[in-house]
């Protein structure tokens, strides 16, 4: 051992305090600068994921029956990278002989060892926005924040809470109870923390890094061997994870395989095999509300926790800021498409309109100030690429050629000029009443209804109650009366929705910050898991004990 815990303690510290206040802190600097990472980063970022470019991935010693890999970028090219592959029951074999010597590890060796992972993929967090730009379609520069330091933070503040409850209880004390004129009753006791066993991770297309690192840092914390299942069209992210956490692992001198990649292919996917298989203790799920009902179901008794789909909202009932207003949304609405858990698909408008700092306005100026935000947002074709990225799966244009139909269109969705090799999607706003239901379901992409409503307690009403019926991520509401918002905040904390209140500058609906955001509330069907609070990482392992008499 190498002494991992105490170099890297000030880091943890750090977090645990920025848990405790909430307030701003981030472990990893967000912003992609050479005079922070390094002049040839970003250079070197990009040569490294080049070269693995129509190669086989490399995991030294990785359990592998036969090979799989059919990645092609939302931007254009294939990526032709082939990936080690292997049946549930050799992958399942091998976590469980790596699962005694993990597990016998102290919350300190493998919390050291995990915190010494994440500063790894922090300094390779330029070839990590590459794998991520090219498998989900995200941004340059969101793919760096988003796929890199974001989801380092969010494995940092896993770790920080998982360390938090195993250090709770002290490894061993003196128990003493009197008895009277006797001698007292002495017993020795020794406390120490058991892992669940072994714990699937199962990744999503979109942010396969920022989704999946709460949930591997938190079972690796506690003990836990750990199968890592990307998405078939997102591999390479996980895999570049994988191959860190198996590098620090071996020179630590633990086994390799305690973290396995689960890869496989469209059309043979192992996930529900690895999901019913009985050894697989812990669920860490990111997708589909009907995939995440079907994991739910079929997990036997694995301790399950998901993050699924919701329809996000937005309340408009006032507002004192009418521009900043509508490009804030518009910013909310264009980001990566709209491919987003918590990006806002409803907006809820009263159908005779609202005050504003520009005077009143009605129903359709307010959808045309969105929308024209919209455009002026994506008016310069470079900006618009930055923005809007690409579009993750096809699936996703077929999607907004349906939504054409389902209302009156304000603005319709186009490519993004200058991408032609690629995927991509304008976002799509469309006019809708009240007791239309198309908006009712959730319609990922950029795919927004703005809707007439009676008033704003309608809208919010309306908002709260599809929370509680398909579930939501977020909220967001524009409201000048100070009576009204804190009436919505008490709808919408009854529905289980973070709320965001008249954001007009740069922070936007779409965005959470880890220690100091609780990312989903697990109190909708949007998810039952919150990333992250105590219950995410205290059933991923046990408190056991054994004591014996010693002399008074």
């Amino acid at each position: 051992m190498t002494g991992l815990f105490e170099r890297h303690q000030v880091t943890l510290q750090a977090a645990l305090d920025a848990a405790a206040k909430r307030d701003y802190w981030s472990a990893y600097p967000e912003v992609p600068s050479g005079k922070i990472y390094g002049e040839t980063a970003r250079d070197d970022g990009l040569a490294t994921y080049e070269a693995r470019l129509g190669k086989s991935f490399d995991l030294p010693g990785h359990p592998a029956e036969s090979s799989v890999g059919a990645e092609v970028s939302p931007y254009g090219p294939s990526l032709g990278i082939t990936y080690p592959a292997a049946s549930v029951d050799m992958l399942v074999a091998a976590s469980r002989v790596a699962a005694r010597q993990w597990g016998s590890a102290t919350p300190e060796v493998r919390t050291g060892i995990c915190l010494e992972i994440l500063a790894r993929l922090n300094a390779r967090s330029f070839e990590m926005a590459n794998a991520v730009m090219h498998t989900t379609g995200q941004a340059f520069a969101m793919a760096f924040q988003a796929g890199g330091p974001h989801a380092q933070d969010r494995g940092l503040e896993a770790v920080a809470y998982a360390y938090a409850e195993m250090s709770r209880t002290p490894t061993e004390a003196i128990w003493t109870k009197p008895q009277g004129k006797s001698e007292p009753i002495i017993l020795e006791k020794h406390w120490r923390i058991m892992p669940r066993g072994v714990a699937l991770v199962i990744g999503c297309n979109t942010f396969p890094t920022w989704n999946s690192y709460p949930g591997l840092f938190a079972s690796l914390a506690t003990g836990n061997t750990i199968i890592v299942k990307p998405h078939p069209a997102a591999i390479l992210p996980l895999a570049i994870t994988v191959e860190v956490i198996r590098q620090v692992l071996m020179e630590e001198g633990f086994a390799a395989d305690t973290v396995l990649l689960a890869a496989d292919a469209t059309g043979s996917e192992i996930t529900k095999n690895l999901v019913q298989h009985p050894s697989i203790s812990i669920i860490d799920y990111t997708g589909s509300n009907s995939f995440g009902s079907w994991v739910r179901a079929n997990a036997r008794d694995a301790d399950v926790y998901t993050e699924e789909a919701g329809v996000n909202s937005i309340v408009i009932g006032a507002t004192d800021n009418f521009a900043g207003m509508c490009s804030n949304i518009a910013f909310s609405l264009a980001l990566y498409s709209g491919q987003m858990c918590t990006a806002p698909q409803n907006i809820f408008v009263p159908q005779d309109g609202i005050g504003t700092d520009e005077g009143h306005k009605s129903f359709d100026e307010v959808a045309a100030g969105i929308a024209a935000a919209v455009d002026e947002l994506l008016a310069d074709p470079a900006r618009a690429a930055g923005v809007c990225g690409a579009i993750a799966n096809p699936a996703t244009l077929a999607r907004i050629a349906t939504a054409r139909s389902l209302g009156r269109i304000v603005r319709d969705s186009a490519p993004v000029e200058g991408l032609s090799q690629a995927r991509t999607a304008t976002p799509l706003i469309l006019a809708v009443e009240a007791n239309e239901e198309s908006y009712a379901e959730e319609r990922f992409g950029p795919i927004t209804f703005i809707v007439a409503v009676d008033d704003v307690t309608d809208g919010v009403n309306r908002a709260a109650e599809l929370a509680e019926r398909k579930g939501a991520i977020t909220a967001a509401l524009y409201e000048t009366g100070e009576a009204r918002i804190l009436a919505a905040a008490d709808r919408f904390a009854a529905a289980g929705v973070n709320l965001s209140v008249n954001l007009t500058g740069g922070i936007y609906v779409n965005q959470s910050a880890a220690f100091s955001d609780f990312h989903v509330t697990g109190a909708n069907p949007a998810g039952n898991a919150s990333l992250t609070d105590t219950a995410f990482v205290a059933n991923r392992f046990r408190v056991v004990m054994w004591r014996r008499p010693i002399a008074a």
